[in-house]
């Protein structure tokens, strides 16, 4: 049986607490329940959507930290790693959850409408002026509406449309924050990086890969992605193979042996001085 990343399992969180759904696709929450106090990564199977209204939440979001300051928005979408959420004692705020195959059934691309650039990489989440505020907690309360008349045969499509609408809504506010011109192509170019950076890290590490998939030089795509995103590009995919080999160790029950090959690494050995190069620790003590 082929193992992979645990992912967070959300559902037991919701034992005990009030919320509203319709069946386990789509989840309405007004308690930080979802998100653990971890130390370790966890993959997400689900996206999720927290309006802050009130106090602080930290975290870190496939290895970008934040700290959400209230009045704000986040973004986790599904197979993103979260390796810590914490919550002030005053936070107040409101959870979408919407399941993998609810995305699929909405009839429009959900990371095309949200705008998923990279200012999102960048930063999760964005702060939100009180007209923003006051729009996604509007959506919010309609979404509580229409999932309380459970009566009505057509809720489901009802809260799917609706959401389609909150979607776009949402990817207005992110792209409030995109900047224009020449700075953007930059960042568009880093975005096509990160995303076969994404698509590739547990095969291909080498620079020269990225940059023959882009049509670059190897030197001139550095050069790019560290003045753009004050990363380096052999960091941004060192980390990507650190972040899946962390969760593996931490989130299965897979040797170091096995993760070394599901990482396409020639040997345990070279995966253990690989790690130990990113981590300063091997595999076998971070595991510990």
């Amino acid at each position: 049986m082929e193992k992979r990343i645990l992912p967070f399992d959300w559902r037991k969180r919701l034992e005990n607490t009030e919320y509203y759904s319709v069946g386990n696709d789509f989840i309405l929450l007004e308690k930080p329940v979802i998100i653990d106090i971890l130390d370790y990564p966890f993959k997400l199977n689900v996206m999720l959507s927290i309006i802050c209204l009130k106090g602080t939440m930290k975290g870190s979001v496939n290895m970008q930290s934040y700290v959400l300051e209230a009045p704000a928005v986040t973004v986790v979408f599904p197979d993103q790693i979260i390796s810590a959420g914490q919550f002030s004692e005053d936070f107040s705020g409101l959870f979408i959850v919407m399941s993998k195959q609810f995305m699929t059934d909405l009839s429009v691309n959900v990371k095309e409408a949200m705008s998923l650039n990279f200012t999102l990489r960048q930063k999760p989440w964005i702060p939100l002026n009180e007209r923003g505020l006051n729009s996604l907690v509007r959506y919010f309360g309609i979404f509580k509406e229409a999932m309380q008349t459970t009566e009505n045969p057509y809720r489901r499509e009802i809260v799917r449309h609706l959401t389609v609408a909150f979607l776009y809504d949402l990817g207005f506010h992110f792209n409030l924050f995109t900047v224009k011109g020449e700075n953007s192509r930059r960042e568009m170019l880093v975005e096509k990086f990160l995303d076969l950076v994404q698509t590739h890290y547990k095969e291909q590490r080498e620079l020269s890969f990225y940059a023959d998939k882009l049509c670059l030089t190897p030197k001139h795509l550095s050069k790019v992605v560290r003045e753009t995103s004050g990363t380096t590009a052999n960091e941004w995919i060192d980390n990507h193979v650190m972040l899946e080999a962390k969760a593996l160790l931490k989130s299965t029950d897979m040797t170091i042996q096995q993760i070394s090959e599901e990482l396409s690494f020639p040997s345990q050995s070279f995966f253990g001085k690989y790690f130990k190069r990113c981590t300063g620790m091997s595999p076998s003590e971070y595991k510990r």
